[in-house]
Order: C-alpha cells, then sequence, then structure tokens
C-alpha cells in the first residue's frame, strides 16, 4: 500500500475512533477493516507500544502535512533489514519460550519437538515414504497449509521435505502426534514461501505419522489448498 493511501486510511480511522466506538455503517466497517489489514502488515516489526507510538506520528505527520522528523528517502532503506532483524527476533523468543515447556526437546538443529501423543510402531529413517496428516502455522497462529483440510494425509519421501521435518519426524513413531517448532533456517529461510510464509519465519507443525512406506510423493505445500 502506498504511503500516501496509507495515510489516508490512517487519517478516516482516526475520526472513526473519535465519533464512537461501534462501527454502524458499511463505510465505517470497510475503513475499520482497511486498518485491520494495514495492521497486520506491520506486525512483523514486532513493535512496542512506544514504537507503535512512533509509527503514528509518522502516519500522521504524513497526512496532516507536518515537517517529517526524518528524511523518508535515507530511512525507508532501513525498513525491510529491520522487519528482517524483528522477523528473526519474534521467532526466536518463540523458540526459547517452546523449549521450556513441558515435554519439549531441543534438537541440534535448533528445532523445538514436543510429542503430544506417544506411537508404538517403528520410526522412520530420512530415506524412507511416510504418511501423516499435519497442520502448519505461523507464530502468530495464522494456518497456512491442512492435510485436514484437504481431507487427506500426505504421503512423500522423508528426505525431500524441509530439514525441519526430516530431522523431527524421525525422531517419531507410527501412531504418534508431534509438534515441531522449526527455526527459519532449516524451514523456508530468508526466501520464505510467498504470500503465505513470509521470509525468516519460525514455524509450527503438528503431525501425525500414519505408516511408514507406501506410494506416492505428495510433499506438503506452503499454501492454503482450496476448500471441497
Amino acid at each position: 500500500m502506498r504511503l500516501g493511501m496509507l495515510a489516508a486510511v490512517m487519517l478516516a480511522l482516526t475520526g472513526l475512533q473519535a465519533n464512537a466506538q461501534e462501527l454502524k455503517t458499511e463505510e465505517e466497517k470497510t475503513i475499520y477493516a482497511l486498518g485491520l489489514s494495514i495492521g497486520r502488515s506491520v506486525k512483523m516489526f514486532d513493535l512496542s507500544p512506544a514504537e507503535l507510538e512512533l509509527v503514528k506520528k509518522g502516519i500522521t505527520d504524513a497526512a496532516t502535512g507536518a515537517k517529517p522528523a526524518v528524511e523518508l528517502e535515507k530511512y525507508g532503506a532501513n525498513l525491510q533489514p529491520l522487519a528482517k532483524s524483528r522477523q528473526e527476533r519474534a521467532g526466536q523468543k518463540f523458540l526459547e519460550a517452546a523449549a521450556k515447556e513441558e515435554g519439549a526437546k531441543k534438537l541440534p538443529s535448533g528445532v523445538v519437538y514436543k510429542e503430544l501423543k506417544a506411537g508404538t510402531g517403528p520410526s522412520p529413517k530420512a530415506t524412507d515414504k511416510v504418511k501423516v496428516n499435519y497442520r502448519g502455522t505461523l507464530i502468530n497462529g495464522t494456518e497456512f497449509d491442512s492435510s485436514y483440510k484437504r481431507g487427506e494425509p500426505a504421503e512423500f519421501p522423508l528426505g525431500s521435505v524441509i530439514a525441519c521435518w526430516t530431522e523431527g519426524v524421525q525422531k517419531m513413531k507410527v501412531g504418534g502426534k508431534a509438534q515441531l517448532v522449526c527455526p527459519s533456517k532449516v524451514a523456508y529461510g530468508e526466501q520464505g514461501s510467498p504470500p503465505y510464509i513470509p521470509p525468516n519465519s519460525t514455524l509450527v507443525f503438528e503431525i501425525e505419522l500414519l505408516s511408514i512406506g507406501g506410494q506416492g510423493a505428495d510433499v506438503p505445500r506452503a499454501e492454503p489448498q482450496p476448500k471441497k
């Protein structure tokens, strides 16, 4: 969203907040929805309350034509590196918290493994094909993929997927269920998997290991599938 449009929307939202808490008209609700969209777009910066106030000041200055406190041409170039560092910081905080949960284990790569249901069958090797049900989310809870929603398990060679899966699923036994918290370096890394997985994203997977062996190579995808 361009800066001018962003400023106009935020100015309109300020007026709505001043007038009433309740959104009465369809136009007010639509403008509020634009605000939600903007908020989600800056969520990756992991802003503190004080930093959020700085963002609001910048928007207000742009919207009212006030003299900017800094040169956008100079400091705008810092936004992408800041987003990357904040995304990494948020992911690290999430990983540290996950590693402290009861029953959680930190694997050599930094993956946090937590058994949710014990299995009774064998464990797969990296060279095996496995059949699983799974659900993948960002650390904010946004779901980006789910075999449950597709209504069928996924089957694939374990060595052909992201490193987090290759390492973590080998810890499981058939019939078991586990949670994997995957650092970005063993997930989709600096590239991410647009548009659903941002760069440098820590990911969370809940996985059920249904069987080892069989046919097929349906590798887990990084985008939601249409509902049937």
